[in-house]
């Protein structure tokens, strides 16, 4: 119990610290004339994510053939974070970036597949930084028709419910998971994913817009492109140049 109350402890003077220091840097910046402010300012754990995911090779540089039928000059795969510290950590990095979202849900929603191991982990790491036990669930691809049956596994859906998954591409994953939320009489109050590409679908809006809209909820994200662009420049990385190129061709304006 110690070691969990200095464990929220420190990460509420850091968010303080974090969210002071912005402030200042916002006051500072409307105060140059004829210049807009810039509102894009990573937070240690976003660097930190994008450090561990390309030590994990989870975050990798090359040419890569997606389903669109463009060349990425990335790709983005959490199904590498395979082992349990790496899953444990990612965990961390999900409860972080939801706690910065100020969205304080009653329970936290993964839909299968990618999604179960994702809610289980966030929510153990969600309760190590805050101290508040939040309930999960997730859903069954098949509805089982023994046992206790039913399609849901978990906690009851009640209340604000946020959907977890790794990234949103065509948002289809999460369409069906409102309808299972509001079939439920729960609302759907956001979407926490790892990665926002930033990029247009077919159209000239992405598919995580699509999604807001539709919906009325926030997608929140770890990190986005722009993050990953802002980490590569910082640390003088050759990739950098090749990745802006796709932004002008396909990133969202």
């Amino acid at each position: 119990m110690l070691s969990l109350a200095h464990s929220s402890l420190d990460f509420t003077m850091s968010f303080i610290t974090t969210f002071l220091s912005r402030q200042a840097v916002f006051r500072l910046s409307l105060k140059t004339k004829n210049q807009k402010p810039h509102f894009n300012y990573m937070l240690d754990y976003q660097k930190d994510f994008i450090a561990y995911a390309l030590d994990c090779g989870v975050l990798k540089f090359g040419e890569f053939e997606l389903k669109s039928g463009r060349t990425s000059p990335y790709f983005f795969n959490t199904g590498l974070f395979n082992t349990g510290a790496q899953l444990g950590k990612l965990g961390q990095f999900y409860a972080q970036a939801l706690i910065q979202s100020g969205i304080n849900p009653d329970i936290l929603y993964g839909p299968a597949y990618k999604g179960i191991p994702l809610v289980s982990a966030t929510s153990i790491a969600y309760a190590q930084l805050t101290g508040e036990d939040i309930p999960f669930a997730f859903n069954r691809k098949e509805a089982k028709d023994h046992g206790e049956g039913g399609l849901l596994v978990g906690a009851p859906l009640q209340g604000r419910v946020v959907i977890l998954d790794d990234v949103i591409t065509a948002g289809t994953s999460v369409r069906e998971s409102v309808d299972i939320i509001n079939q439920a009489h729960a609302v759907p109050a956001g979407v926490l994913i790892a990665l926002d590409r930033q990029e247009k679908g077919q159209n000239d809006t992405s598919a995580i817009a699509e999604v807001e809209e539709q919906f009325n909820m926030p997608v929140i994200s770890i990190i986005t492109l722009t993050d990953i662009v802002e980490y590569l420049t910082a640390n003088a990385s050759e990739q950098v140049n090749k990745i802006k190129d796709y932004q002008q061709l396909y990133g969202t304006k």
